[in-house]
């Protein structure tokens, strides 16, 4: 029997939620409008879900479907990030349990020093789950970096020339590990002084130092007590000063190039920043 039709999804994606969580009822649409992704909280027999679900190129939905799949039972175990209840990968679109709490990020929280050695404690948790040789990570990173380099953007000229040249050194090969991808406040729930993560679209197998960038590059600007107590609670720190500066320049130009694509100014101008403060040596 089907439920109300809910937004943003698809009639195969409705037609799977129906079949899973019949009478469903939508408590909240959560969905973003850039990355086109739905995200809904249900409510069915007494409980809340969530339910997230992809247009068909949204490559992000089958790394998530994966990371549930793979590494993050060992959080949702532990009621650090959600537990996997369905997925149907062919329709992009999976179902979670509902983590309560709020997001750290514009609350105190995201300031308290506290939350941060948590935070630190729960990367650890995936991080140290399993690791495998980098082989040629290194290169197909780069390679990355200089595709968007070729792409769109508004870096200038002379940048894009600092860039590439920094590009062309070669770099050590890193053990690689389960990560986030993009760990920071925003994904990061905080319930009664309990932190969990949510949010594993660009969850993937990288040297264990890129999870730090986000954080690099906004909340430990300034506030050298977060990172202080973000590396106690992690157990260390992952980093190593030329492979992190090839992982800052890597991230700097991604965020700055896919943001120009998609029309998010403010994220551009975070990524020039980013470029600028790694070119500097800050």
């Amino acid at each position: 029997m089907s439920g109300a039709a809910l937004p943003g999804l698809h009639p195969g994606q409705q037609a799977a939620v129906d079949t899973w969580f019949p009478g469903a009822v939508l408590v909240a649409d959560h969905s973003w409008p850039l990355p086109g992704r739905t995200v809904l909280r249900l409510h069915h027999q007494g409980r809340d879900l969530v339910v997230k679900a992809g247009r068909p190129d949204d490559h992000h939905m089958d790394r998530e479907i994966a990371a549930h799949s793979e590494v993050v039972a060992p959080l949702a175990e532990r009621a650090l990030a959600p537990r996997l209840l369905r997925a149907a990968p062919s329709l992009r679109l999976l179902a979670t349990t509902w983590l309560p709490g709020v997001l750290v990020e514009g609350t105190p929280a995201e300031q308290d020093p506290q939350v941060f050695r948590q935070a630190g404690r729960v990367l650890a948790v995936l991080h140290a789950q399993r690791s495998r040789p980098g082989d040629d990570h290194e290169l197909r990173a780069d390679a990355r970096s200089l595709a968007w380099l070729r792409g769109e953007h508004r870096i200038a000229d002379e940048v894009v020339a600092r860039l590439r040249a920094e590009l062309a050194q070669p770099v050590p090969a890193r053990t690689l590990v389960p990560t986030h991808g993009d760990w920071q406040p925003r994904n990061w729930l905080v319930d009664d002084g309990r932190v969990s993560a949510i949010d594993f679209g660009r969850t993937d197998w990288r040297p264990a130092a890129t999870d730090l960038a986000r954080l690099h590059a906004r909340q430990f600007r300034g506030r050298p007590d977060l990172e202080r107590a973000f590396l106690d609670g992690y157990g260390g720190d992952p980093r190593e000063p030329v492979t992190w500066r090839r992982d800052r320049i890597r991230d700097a130009i991604g965020t700055a190039a896919w943001a120009y694509q998609v029309g998010d100014v403010l994220f551009e101008q975070e990524g020039h920043r980013m470029i600028a403060d790694v070119l500097d040596g800050s």
